[in-house]
């Protein structure tokens, strides 16, 4: 199981685990923990309502990509460590890392 904490959009955090083995996107964790998380793409990096701000351990997921970007300088917000959370697969890159919901409150 990895290990990561999430800053829901009150600035509370929260640790959660998941599973590295089974291909899921931190999307899809962040979904199944019952965060606000819209998603409207499923997942294909074409809407941007799972943006999220990695806050600590940015260094080991890597860029992003073309795509991704594309739709991040779309955002009214957008950091430089922001991230679609659908383009983030779940292993030992998230471990320990501080991940910030920066989409769309859908609560």
């Amino acid at each position: 199981m990895i290990k990561f904490t999430v800053e829901d959009h009150d600035g509370n955090r929260q640790e959660v685990e998941a599973p590295e083995d089974m291909g899921f996107s931190l999307m899809e964790i962040l979904k199944a923990s019952e965060y606000p998380v819209l998603a409207t793409c499923g997942g294909m990096a074409l809407c941007a309502t799972c943006h999220v701000e990695i806050l600590e351990g940015k260094a080991g997921l890597g860029d992003a990509t073309d795509i991704e970007l594309d739709q991040l300088e779309n955002l009214p917000e957008y950091y430089p460590t922001s991230r679609l959370a659908c383009q983030i697969r779940i292993g030992d890159i998230l471990e320990g890392a501080v991940v910030k919901l920066r989409g769309e409150d859908v609560v």
